[in-house]
């Protein structure tokens, strides 16, 4: 008798490969498992063409009975030898039944084809064929459904051949299919379900092509896999490749080792090595959210009585618009309006949950307004003194030792910037700094744990002044040396180091590091019509912007490992003049002034880069 074999035993036929006959133990040869698969499915098909033929025989037979004008009861008694003569009829008839033939271009033997040249993918083979191979074809690529006329297959193979994609269900259809050879082609992209309906698939060969990538999970559902091979391709080991590292360690799949093209901190390693943290894939983008149709030349974002808002200083409307956010619609809208002339900030200041807000102004004076909450309005409480503050360019409030200030920087030569400090009913004048400078605005910051003032000028360098506590006033202290024309200085923290921005609208704005006795250059970045610089921070994310009159604004972001920004976006923001940022609803807002065109708002998202598909 001849021993049975196991289907774990036989090897179908593969490129390369010649399959031993397996041998019983009295030395005579065992039918191959394919063999005897594929006598059954010939004989299953004859069956099934015989079993049609025998459906329109017997439908030819109805329809002659019928034209004899012989019904049920007329013809009962001569059944017998009516179907005597169908059955005749039939099986003569059935044993003539033509199969297909091997399509052109194409060789066939028993089980096998092999298809050489040939334009398309062919639609017909002979029903034993469970083995096809394409060799140096000339289509472009293997479109979806290409095999749903030949789902007996158990091995495809492809090689040699100029198509460069694999379409979405490609390979639909077959599932018996085992064996999946796609070698030394032109590859260069496969869809993401390409391979889907492949579930009894154990060998896949990907190996030779120019693959850079491979879509994220272009293997699931493909459970019995049992070896990969994805060697001679160029891959590149970055975030859209981590979650086949991630496959790598949890499939039961083996892979040959597979190295990495690119990018060059990877290049020439092993990816069977690299670890799914080896990766940094998440980064941050500035999407667009919304745009306003007006323009403006500050922006505060601020809280007040638990709800978020922000304000914006309108010097062509001469106003101060304050808008809120919308927890149904998910939108910025009106919430009121201050009326003032050629505005130029509007800075809210919270003190003992009273909102209080300062209206600087070019013509007119400037005003202090509180928020009336039972008349739900702004009522002005106070006029600031027009014999220092002429030509208002910049507010910073603070506090300092429990105590509320803020300070107003004045670009006129005949203003003077000012302190003024809460009194408990209104705000006084504290300190004068220094006359005659045009001061261009003012930073409030803390350095070695003492408050400092950073004043920037027209016609001087960037001046540092300290907080006295025995004196109870700033006094100055130094300047930054070879910054001149310094238009605005604006601090960040990055560690629990100190650093300022510097703006220059024409020339190299800077960024500059505390070294613990000065200010020091760390980088450089060209300036071409920039009147805002800001630091920006988002958890952490660290920016930079810079603005541009006459170009596009740049974002950088902070790199750890560099020690320094690196460019991130760009943003079409006509003439910015400042920035603020609003956290609501676990979201996070840009808030973008614009002195010429639409004040913009922008979400900052969170982006994985594993995650992306493509």
């Amino acid at each position: 008798m001849t021993k049975k074999i196991p289907r774990s035993s036989y090897v179908s036929p593969v490129p390369h490969v010649e399959s031993c006959a397996l041998q019983n133990q009295s030395g005579g040869a065992v039918p191959d498992a394919k063999s005897r698969y594929a006598s059954l499915h010939h004989s299953i098909a004859t069956q099934a063409a015989i079993i049609e033929r025998n459906k329109v025989a017997c439908a030819r037979v109805t329809t002659v009975t019928e034209g004899m004008g012989l019904s049920d009861r007329g013809w009962r008694g001569r059944t017998l030898p009516f179907l005597v003569i169908a059955v005749s009829v039939i099986s003569a008839d059935g044993l003539r039944v033509r199969q297909p033939r091997c399509p052109f271009g194409c060789t066939c033997t028993k089980d096998n084809a092999l298809c050489e040249n040939v334009r398309s993918v062919p639609h017909t083979f002979p029903p034993d064929v469970v083995s096809l191979s394409f060799v140096k074809t000339g289509f472009s690529g293997i479109t979806g459904g290409s095999f749903v006329h030949t789902p007996v297959l158990q091995l495809l193979l492809f090689t040699g051949n100029s198509f460069d994609f694999i379409d979405e269900d490609a390979f639909m259809g077959l599932p018996h299919l085992e064996y999946l050879f796609i070698e030394n082609n032109k590859i260069a992209s496969i869809s993401p379900n390409a391979f889907r309906g492949l579930k009894g698939l154990l060998h896949l060969s990907l190996a030779y092509n120019n693959l850079e990538t491979l879509p994220r999970d272009v293997f699931s559902g493909m459970e019995a896999l049992t070896k990969v091979d994805l060697r001679g391709n160029n891959l590149i080991c970055d975030c859209k490749l981590k979650w086949l590292v991630e496959w790598m360690h949890h499939t039961n799949a083996t892979l040959d080792e597979i190295y990495c093209s690119g990018p060059p901190s990877y290049q020439g390693k092993r990816l069977n090595d690299l670890l799914p943290h080896s990766f940094d894939c998440i980064t941050s983008e500035f999407a667009s959210y919304q745009s306003l149709k007006f323009e403006s030349i500050s922006v505060e974002a601020f809280t007040f009585g638990m709800d978020q808002y922000v304000v914006f200083a309108q010097p062509f409307a001469g106003t101060c618009n304050f808008l809120e956010w919308d927890h149904v619609e998910m939108t910025f809208r009106t919430y009121d309006t201050i009326e003032s002339t050629s505005t130029v900030v509007c800075k809210p200041m919270v003190i003992d949950n009273h909102l209080f807000v300062i209206v600087a102004q070019l013509f007119g004076g400037s005003h202090i307004y509180k928020r009336d909450v039972s008349a739900n309005k702004f009522i002005k409480i106070q006029d600031i003194d027009i014999l220092k503050i002429r030509k208002p360019n910049d507010i910073e409030t603070f506090m300092i030792e429990g105590e509320s200030y803020f300070v107003i920087a004045d670009s006129s030569k005949a203003g003077s910037t000012t302190v003024y400090k809460w009194n408990g009913n209104g705000f006084y004048s504290h300190q004068s700094l220094h006359h005659w400078y045009r001061d261009t605005d003012v930073e409030y910051l803390v350095i070695s744990n003492k408050a400092h003032l950073i004043l920037s000028s027209s016609s001087q360098r960037p001046v540092i002044y300290q907080w006295n506590r025995s004196q109870n006033q700033f006094e100055r202290r130094t300047d930054i040396p070879d910054m001149e024309d310094v238009f605005s200085v604006k601090h960040f923290h990055v560690k629990g180091e100190l650093f300022i921005c510097l703006t220059r609208f024409i020339g190299d704005s800077k960024v500059m590091r505390w070294d613990g006795a000065m200010f020091k250059e760390l980088q450089t970045f060209p300036s071409r019509g920039s009147m805002v610089f800001q630091p920006v921070s988002i958890g952490k994310w660290q920016y930079a912007i810079l603005g541009s009159d006459y170009s596009l604004t740049q974002v950088y972001q902070w790199d750890a490992k560099k020690g320094q920004f690196v460019p991130s976006q760009e943003l079409n923001i006509q003439a910015p003049r400042s920035f603020s940022v609003l956290f609501v609803d676990s979201r996070v807002f840009l808030l973008a002034s614009s002195f010429k065109g639409k004040t913009q708002i922008y979400e900052h998202l969170i982006i994985d880069l594993s995650n992306s598909t493509f």
